[in-house]
């Protein structure tokens, strides 16, 4: 489920993107200077097509507020458990199993050290 939203929220951020860059600026700007922007020779005629990208750029904000909502509501909730997690957490600890117990390094105090070791004599 997780993944599928996921999915749907980058295609949503793709096209949101395209349709901003696609869109014509109110005022032409700097666009026309350098011969872009303005006229008649533009993708869908003169303001033909604003309304258009208004209303499709509002629709993919409104879908990508959504997802980003569900995407951080599924996270919130705690995963299930799989069959070997399970499993771990009803087999008992058996003796002798598993990490063996940890062996000092040194000997006990008044223990003996061999020849030749540090300590001995």
């Amino acid at each position: 489920m997780y993944a599928v939203i996921m999915f749907f929220h980058v295609l949503i951020c793709i096209l949101l993107i395209v349709v901003v860059l696609m869109q014509q600026t109110k005022g032409a700007g700097i666009s026309s200077v350098f011969g872009g922007g303005g006229g008649t020779e533009t993708l869908f005629g003169g303001k033909g097509a604003t309304p258009f990208f208004v209303r499709l750029t509002s629709g993919l904000a409104i879908g990508f507020f959504l997802t980003s909502l569900v995407l951080v509501l599924l996270s919130r909730r705690p995963r299930p458990t799989t069959a070997v997690e399970k499993g771990m957490q009803e087999m008992p600890m058996q003796p002798g199993s598993g990490v063996p117990e940890e062996q000092p390094l040194a000997p006990e105090e008044g223990g003996v050290f061999p020849e030749g070791m540090p300590g001995g004599e």
